[in-house]
């Protein structure tokens, strides 16, 4: 169910104009679930699924520890070449639902490193 929410994210997301550079960018400090091009911004993407919103909302789930293992997976990122000189932002998309009928919400600048 998890890659079905992270396809339809990713679908979500292309079809807002955004360009997929990677899938799963995992080191030993983490793993980010998309990372794409916003123009001239590169965007970490974190993809959370629930099937329904009884206990929260997949962006309730992001908690603090989450976060910095995000932002320490994504300075990892930046390391490599190329990367350093860019601008970037962090995005949380929380899916709801089952497969063909998922709803998706994208928050943009969920946080801030």
């Amino acid at each position: 169910m998890g890659r079905a929410a992270e396809d339809a994210a990713l679908c979500h997301l292309e079809g807002a104009g955004l360009d997929l550079i990677t899938r799963n960018y995992r080191i030993r400090a983490g793993e980010i679930d998309l990372i794409m091009s916003d123009t001239n911004t590169l965007v970490f993407i974190e993809v959370r699924y629930r099937r329904n919103t009884r206990f929260g909302t997949g962006l309730e789930s992001v908690t603090a520890a989450k976060t910095a293992r995000i932002v320490r997976t994504a300075s990892a990122y930046l390391q490599t070449p190329r990367q350093s000189d860019r601008n970037c932002r962090f995005d949380i998309v929380s899916i709801t639902g089952k497969p063909g009928s998922f709803e998706v919400d994208w928050i943009r600048n969920a946080f801030n490193a």
